[in-house]
């Protein structure tokens, strides 16, 4: 019987990974940078998308699919920054797979889009195994979840392309070592880039805006 679900997972997990790739190539296609931004609720995922909008829709197109098992809550912040946003609720799932978002990249303009904006159910287990076709795998963590976060789950950061500790002006209010957590996703992944970031720290979010930026142009070369 364990045999029989670890085969059924395997199938799910493979029969995803294609789609992901399909997915990979229609955005590649039309030069389309993806962007899969994955966290905790309340992790900061929707305020750090929001300011990278801010401060680059202006030099590029950018369209968001929003997913949560309420797609609409986020979605209306995205369309008051006026970038298409398609919304995908996912239900009774607690991540975002390559068939949701091959579904919504059918209502996408991806002709005129440059950067795409996935933003991932609001947890930092169920979306470690789905790839989407993104070009980029982003995690963010908050402090406020607590500096032992990261070891309790290591294979969201051990995936990840980008992690980034949020929230870092209340650390010490909350009482959380930001660099301890910095240290634990080194140990985990040595070479993922790790930035610390809050939305009152202007230079923090240039760090943050800068990579997408250098991810984009390195898409379109």
């Amino acid at each position: 019987m364990l045999m029989h679900v670890i085969n059924m997972e395997h199938d799910v997990f493979k029969a995803n990974d294609k789609i992901a790739e399909k997915n990979r190539k229609k955005l590649d296609k039309y030069q389309v940078f993806s962007v899969n931004v994955m966290g905790a609720i309340g992790s900061g995922k929707t305020t750090l998308i929001e300011e990278a909008i801010k401060q680059l829709k202006e030099k590029y197109k950018i369209t968001v699919i929003a997913g949560d098992v309420i797609a609409e809550m986020d979605s209306s912040r995205f369309r008051k920054l006026g970038v298409p946003t398609i919304p995908v609720n996912t239900g009774k799932e607690c991540h975002l797979d390559a068939k949701l978002v091959e579904k919504a990249l059918n209502e996408v303009d991806l002709e005129n889009t440059d950067l795409l904006f996935i933003e991932n159910v609001g947890n930092l287990i169920c979306p470690v195994d789905f790839k989407l076709g993104e070009h980029l795998r982003v995690v963010i963590v908050s402090v406020t979840e607590g500096d032992d976060i990261i070891l309790k789950h290591p294979m969201i950061f051990k995936t990840a392309e980008l992690a980034i500790i949020n929230k870092v002006d209340i650390a010490h209010a909350v009482d959380v070592n930001a660099e301890k957590m910095r240290e634990d996703i080194l140990s985990l992944n040595p070479d993922v880039p790790v930035i610390l970031t809050s939305k009152h720290d202007w230079e923090s979010l240039e760090t943050w805006i800068g990579f997408i930026e250098l991810g984009l142009k390195k898409n379109a070369q």
